[in-house]
C-alpha cells in the first residue's frame, strides 16, 4: 500500500515512489504512565516528520494517533516498542485509520 510505479524516466528505469500518507491508531501497554511516554513519544515524532496525537486512557495505556508515510510510520512503531528508559512495554497495537490531517504533535492532558 502507498507503493506507486510512474512512467519510465528518460533513462528508462521506472521511479518508485511512496508518497501516500496513512492514518494509524497505536495503543502502548505495560508501565508507560508517569514515565515520560508522551512527551518522548512528541520528541520522537518530529524528529520523523509524523503529525498527530499522544494522550494517557484511563486503563493505564497510552493512545496515539499519527499521520505520516508508511516508513515513517513503521519507524515510530519500532521505537514504541521500547519507548523511553523507564518505560517497560508489554504490548503494541496498530490499526489502520481513514486518513486524519494534524497541525504538528500534540501532547494531550486531561
Amino acid at each position: 500500500m502507498g507503493l506507486e510505479r510512474g512512467w519510465p524516466s528518460a533513462a528508462g528505469r521506472f521511479l518508485i515512489t511512496c508518497s501516500m500518507q496513512q492514518t494509524i491508531r497505536i495503543i502502548v501497554k505495560g508501565k508507560v504512565q508517569g514515565v515520560f511516554y508522551r512527551q518522548s513519544t512528541q520528541e520522537q515524532a518530529a524528529l520523523l516528520g509524523i503529525t498527530g496525537t499522544v494522550r494517557n486512557l484511563p486503563d493505564d495505556t497510552v493512545e496515539i494517533l499519527a499521520t505520516g508515510h508508511p516508513a515513517q510510520l513503521n519507524a515510530l512503531l519500532a521505537w514504541c516498542r521500547e519507548g523511553p528508559p523507564r518505560a517497560v512495554v508489554t504490548d503494541v497495537q496498530s490499526t489502520e485509520l481513514p486518513l486524519q490531517s494534524f497541525k504538528g504533535f500534540e501532547v494531550i492532558r486531561k
